[in-house]
């Protein structure tokens, strides 16, 4: 295939590809592109970066076709703000040329502007599964009108607890309607739980599930405790010109702050910012748009961010903490790399974490490189207390796949009190009155 005309789209979002500068289109594009045009249910597989918003949207600008009426005619959910504003984005990027009407809507933010929109009349809606039922349930939002269903990000909205409410929304949208599924990841739960709404889906799988994209390099240093990974992801940083835009990933808000702080002082505000759950809205989209135009070099973020982050030229993915859901591995490092870019995904592994990285290992397919730590990063002593929690979290684990396991931990046998000159004689007093 050697170009987008080969999918019969029309001029106008010919016009817009042109404009956008998308040369020729990926292998999910290329699959499913042709499967969402010809009316097929679809669950689409791939790698993140590879284009997969495209790959659903384009046929769906080409099924709605024109602006008309007032309810929205297809509905697009992203578990996440950041997504669907991202999402968002997308689509005024290939409407530039037609008239076609969309608006996004999610939480954390005021209503009233998102119901404005609604009430101007649109054709596509993109939203978060809870704002989108919050206004539904006020009258805000009318549904039966809706012809096509994505969920974009499948899985990470099922993990995220947002079943039921998409349940509810299949009970208030037609039946009569197409489906389409798109996610880097797809578990064998998530394939279940599609099969509620999905009609004999055609299947497309560019990549195996779970593998990160050819265009990554990963690697991932050794650390003993925190204050030594502080010190290392110092020391990366120092490299200005190697190190230009860098997202660094936490597990928890706690640390992301920590790190936040700490960066803070040492490049300043003019190069750092960070977002979490914690942040306010406004905050985390001006965070972002920040980072996308270049005004910052690094973005500290928890994994709220890790599937909504669409940045071309992210030079490295740096995982301060290994993830506790091992697909959010997958999307991290999916952060670089991305539109053919060559990228480079880099992890800070304690003993405690050494398991999580061999159960990442498997679920893609691939030994991570170990790379030697730098000989001008501090190796500082670990603090008993960090060390003690380490080896119960190191215990728990051993349980976790081994419930006989009792480890260093377990509770300790208890003892009889020793017994005191008197007490031994107040026995010896009473084993005499039971012989009389």
């Amino acid at each position: 295939m050697q170009g987008f005309e080969a999918f019969k789209l029309n001029k106008q979002l010919l016009s817009a590809i042109e404009a956008l500068g998308y040369q020729s289109p990926t292998p999910i594009q290329q699959e499913a592109i042709p499967l969402v045009l010809a009316g097929h249910d679809v669950i689409g597989i791939a790698q993140t970066g590879t284009g997969k918003t495209a790959a659903y949207v384009l046929p769906l600008l080409m099924k709605v076709k024109y602006a008309q009426g007032v309810h929205p005619r297809a509905l697009i959910l992203a578990p996440t703000r950041e997504l669907a504003v991202q999402i968002g984005d997308a689509i005024t990027g290939f409407t530039q040329f037609c008239d076609l009407r969309h608006t996004v809507i999610y939480g954390g933010t005021g209503a009233k502007p998102q119901i404005e929109a609604l009430q101007a009349g649109i054709d596509i809606l993109v939203a978060t599964p809870g704002r989108l039922m919050d206004l539904y349930l006020k009258g805000e939002v009318y549904l039966r009108e809706i012809k096509t269903l994505i969920l974009d990000e499948a899985d990470k909205m099922m993990d995220m607890g947002f079943m039921p409410q998409i349940r509810r929304v299949l009970e208030i949208i037609p039946t009569k309607r197409q489906n389409l599924l798109f996610s880097a990841t797809m578990s064998e739960k998530v394939i279940q739980l599609s099969e509620e709404f999905l009609e004999f889906p055609a299947r497309v799988e560019v990549t195996p599930q779970a593998t990160a994209a050819e265009t990554v390099s990963q690697s991932l240093y050794h650390l003993p405790n925190l204050r030594t990974k502080i010190d290392c992801l110092s020391y990366l940083l120092s490299d200005e010109e190697r190190f230009n835009r860098v997202i660094v990933f936490t597990r928890r808000r706690q640390i992301a702050e920590d790190v936040y702080r700490f960066l803070l002082r040492k490049l300043g505000e003019d190069a750092v910012r960070v977002i979490h759950a914690n942040k306010g809205q406004n905050t985390r989209l001006n965070a972002f748009e920040d980072f996308r135009a270049g005004n910052i070099r690094v973005l500290v973020a928890t994994d709220v961010a890790a599937r909504g982050i669409d940045v071309s030229m992210v030079s490295h993915v740096i995982n301060f903490d290994v993830p506790l859901v091992y697909e959010d591995y997958v999307h991290r490092i999916g952060r670089t790399g991305r539109a053919d870019q060559r990228g480079e995904a880099i992890t800070f592994v304690t003993m405690a974490e050494e398991y999580h990285i061999q159960k990442i290992e498997k679920l893609i397919k691939t030994k991570i490189p170990v790379a030697q730590l730098p000989a001008a990063v501090e190796v500082y002593p670990t603090p008993f207390a960090e060390r003690q929690a380490m080896l119960r979290e190191i215990d728990n684990q051993r349980k976790r796949e081994d419930p006989a396991f009792q480890g260093a931990f377990h509770e300790k046998k208890r003892f009889p009190p020793k017994q005191t000159k008197k007490t031994a004689e107040q026995q010896k007093n009473k084993a005499k009155r039971r012989r009389r």
